[in-house]
């Protein structure tokens, strides 16, 4: 679960991590409450959405003055920000933080982050704050601290310090800049999170630091532990589909293809995703129907494909294990009666009664397209797709 930026600054002062002093409105008509709370001519006004590179997509603006702050919130507010980190459509601006501007002497990038490879959190830094740390890592990889973490240790003085060093940080700031890599680790650790990450960091002229972003990212499989932060999802920044398919279990992600696809298992999900890719075509979704699919699910899992306009042909791969590939298809039919698809749809069935679903699928439906491999698969959805 993702939180807001100005939820995350919250939490982060409650562990003693320095964050600008801000106010979050939605609503113009509160511009003067906001002056006179952060008094000056200059501040900083950033988009509340669940997306970074939010500056790219023009949702961080620096403005002067009382009339150029509210014309610049009323611009923002109630739009829909789009970034290289969501689709066309963006997500909603239903909030603004609205900041001061700090006196920056250098930007760092910080995070700690679950590490699957070690089964540990890592530290990840760079002096190259304020960068996609990604192309960092990839062409200037000398540039990036790493620090592994093991569990039964906790984080160290010396690996606080490594990192410091690893940084150039000067000696007189060495000591805050560790009790802030301290706290993210215990921060990360308490609050069950996947990623906390601080990209800038700043280091003021005057001494000290401020992180002046915030993200975090908590495991969903905690949020039992966490009533208090599961109080402070915000639905507005889900996509719809994605909400729907949470409440019929279903694991679906939206992408920017034209192929949707249905499939059982995550693995087999994946791989099918990459064979359309090889094929030359674009997955429209990550959709796992589980193990244990029934008609019901598959009905409702057709449905939130079909949701999609931008879908122009459908690739159903479904390995019959524990499911019945008969069920499968009756899932299919009941989709066709309940919402009608006149897309074409090419479909997979290997293992339980796979041949009963096929024979079922073919005598009732006009637009559908058997597949002997799913490499065969693969080749007439991206066929179908751009044929539609």
């Amino acid at each position: 679960m993702k939180l807001h930026e100005y939820q995350a600054k919250e939490i982060f002062k409650n562990f003693g991590i320095p964050v600008p002093e801000g106010m979050v409105i939605e609503n113009a008509r509160v511009i003067r409450q906001v002056t006179k709370r952060l008094p000056g001519n200059r501040w900083v006004v950033k988009a509340q959405v669940y997306a970074g590179a939010r500056g790219k997509g023009g949702g961080v603006k620096i403005v002067e003055g009382e009339a150029a702050l509210k014309s610049e919130v009323e611009a923002m507010l109630g739009t829909r920000l789009v970034t290289p980190q969501t689709d066309n459509r963006g997500l909603p601006v239903n909030a603004v933080l609205i900041e001061q501007p700090s006196d920056i002497a250098q930007e760092y990038y910080m995070a700690v982050t679950l590490d699957r490879t070690n089964e540990c959190l890592s530290v990840i830094a760079s002096a190259c704050g304020g960068m996609d740390i990604e192309e960092v890592a990839a062409n200037e990889p000398e540039k990036i601290v790493q620090i592994t973490i093991y569990p039964v240790t906790g984080i160290n003085a010396f690996q606080c310090r490594r990192i410091a060093y690893g940084l150039g940080v000067p000696a007189a700031d060495v000591k805050a800049l560790m009790n802030i890599v301290n706290q993210l680790y215990r921060l990360a650790v308490e609050k069950d999170v996947q990623l906390v990450e601080v990209n800038p960091l700043v280091r003021l002229n005057d001494g000290g630091f401020v992180a002046l972003d915030a993200k975090l990212v908590v495991d969903d499989n905690a949020l039992f532990r966490h009533a208090d932060l599961l109080k402070l999802h915000d639905p507005r920044q889900e996509d719809e589909k994605e909400m729907q398919a949470q409440q019929h279990d279903l694991s679906y992600v939206a992408l920017r293809g034209n192929i949707g696809c249905m499939v059982n298992g995550a693995g087999l999900a994946m791989a099918t995703m990459d064979l359309i890719k090889v094929h030359g075509g674009e997955p429209a979704n990550f959709l796992d129907v589980g193990g244990t699919a029934t008609a019901d699910r598959v009905a409702h899992a057709l449905k939130i494909i079909l949701s999609d306009p931008n879908v122009k042909a459908i690739l159903v791969n479904i390995f019959g294990g524990i499911v019945r590939c008969d069920l499968i298809a009756e899932g299919i039919l009941q989709a066709v009666a309940e919402v009608g698809i006149t897309l074409p749809v090419v479909v997979r069935l290997e293992g339980t009664h796979a041949e009963k679903g096929r024979v079922l699928l073919k005598s009732r439906m006009e637009n559908i397209q058997a597949a002997e491999s799913l490499a065969d698969a693969a080749t007439k959805a991206v066929t179908a797709a751009r044929g539609a």
